[in-house]
């Protein structure tokens, strides 16, 4: 493109004065800002990150459940910001990321909202969110969904807290000003179905036969770890590794074959011990979370080194470039904004072995 020559400094006093006259009508000349409104590829101002949980965060989270109380807090959750979104309380610009406590005895209380939700428990047994009047036990490993405008509420009549990743879409729906909340007039739903009838309903491929989905999220909303497990399992003993992910599986929303919520999309993969994976890139900054590994694994995110460990969390920000590695075989988890994104035709990726 041939270079624009610099106007001379008169024709820029001329043109100032009309800007301002602009600016005083709540108007702005495009041309001035274009280039920073329409990039040539995304630029996120998020930074990759790692929160440890052993060595930081877990103590952090016990003494917050010394500090408050569920019913007090409502939630107890700290929230994962990150360090390039400061004062937003976002994990990406789209997603919001928070590490909830819920102790021995406790009851988060009924709600419902307009934000999808989504949980992945990583520490702790047999606690229980209730979705619509369906309770699941929960264990690690397990994604537990609250989808949109869905009566939750949470509880723990075990002797052991409970730890979970709650992933959201508050930015999102902040964007679209969109955001509705309301709280129960119980704590605690009333029971209205048994426990794993949602599974039993539509976990089989089986549906009855005249249901229409209300919504756009999945029906089941908890799906076991443990068959994730068997899945990844099954697929390493059959393929060949992908060179960017390994054995990468997405969650599925049954009704539809697609993401399992309409904005975020959540995966689990697994890194086979020594696996080094080429370089790989997407619009959608992702959120990690890691499951096993006896050893360090570690990913290079835009450049910088970060070694995990088992219940780690770490982003990798839109369009950065990551790499993983594996010491041994480690399992990942990941949400990310891909659902939404695929929806409205924005999403990219970029594979170095392509």
């Amino acid at each position: 493109m041939a270079q624009v020559p610099e106007p001379a400094d008169d024709v820029k006093a001329v043109r100032q004065k009309f800007y301002d006259r602009l600016a005083r009508l709540d108007m702005a000349p495009l041309w001035e800002s274009l280039h920073a409104l329409v990039l040539k590829q995304p630029a996120s101002p998020a930074r990759p990150f790692i929160w440890r949980y052993q060595d930081q965060v877990r103590d952090l989270l016990m003494e917050a459940g010394q500090l408050i109380t569920a019913r007090e807090a409502e939630r107890r959750v700290l929230i994962l910001e990150n360090p390039g979104l400061k004062g937003t309380s976002s994990i990406t610009r789209s997603l919001y990321a928070g590490l909830q406590l819920v102790m021995p005895g406790d009851v988060a209380p009924a709600h419902r909202h307009a934000q999808n939700a989504l949980r992945f428990i990583v520490e702790g047994e047999n606690a229980y969110t209730a979705v619509n009047g369906e309770r699941t036990l929960m264990r690690p490993g397990d994604l537990v969904l609250t989808p949109s405008w869905h009566w939750h509420d949470h509880g723990n009549d075990t002797d052991q807290p409970m730890v979970w990743l709650d992933g959201l879409d508050i930015p999102t729906v902040a964007f679209f000003d969109a955001s509705f909340a309301e709280a129960g007039n119980d704590e605690t739903q009333a029971q209205v179905r048994p426990i794993g009838d949602s599974d039993r309903r539509f976990g089989n491929n089986l549906a009855p036969v005249d249901w229409k989905p209300a919504t756009q999220s999945s029906p089941i909303f908890n799906y076991p770890y443990e068959r994730t497990r068997e899945t990844l399992e099954t697929m390493a003993q059959a393929d060949a590794p992908d060179a960017c992910h390994g054995h990468k599986l997405r969650y599925v929303n049954p009704a539809s074959g697609g993401h399992v919520t309409p904005t975020m999309a959540a995966f689990m993969q697994l890194l086979p011990s020594g696996f080094a994976s080429a370089a790989y890139r997407s619009t959608d900054g992702t959120v990690f979370s890691v499951v096993e590994g006896e050893g360090e694994g570690e990913s290079v995110i835009g450049g910088e080194r970060f070694r995990w460990k088992p219940k780690d969390v770490f982003v990798v920000p839109s369009w950065t470039e990551v790499t993983h590695r594996a010491d041994t075989d480690a399992v990942l988890f990941s949400f990310s904004d891909r659902s939404v994104q695929e929806k409205l035709g924005l999403w990219r990726e970029r594979r170095a072995d392509a």
